[in-house]
């Protein structure tokens, strides 16, 4: 059941730590669970970071054309 909500959630989220994970090179698991560490030690307000974070991201993702290759032609 767990494993069910979180497959759910990891493919249907906003994907902005997975994101951030691409930019910088990093394992995506590790930041994650870093996340989870800073939410529970700033008492929740990187939740509303990651909330605002994700707002920015859709709206880049709305604005940004993506380049066609030369192979799609």
């Amino acid at each position: 059941m767990f494993d069910k909500l979180r497959n759910f959630l990891e493919f249907n989220g906003f994907n902005v730590i997975s994101r951030i994970a691409d930019r910088f090179g990093v394992r995506a698991s590790k930041l994650r669970l870093l996340y989870i560490y800073l939410s529970f030690v700033t008492l929740g307000v990187t939740f509303g970071f990651y909330l605002i974070l994700a707002f920015f991201l859709w709206v880049k993702d709305g604005f940004v054309i993506r380049r066609r290759s030369v192979f799609d032609l």
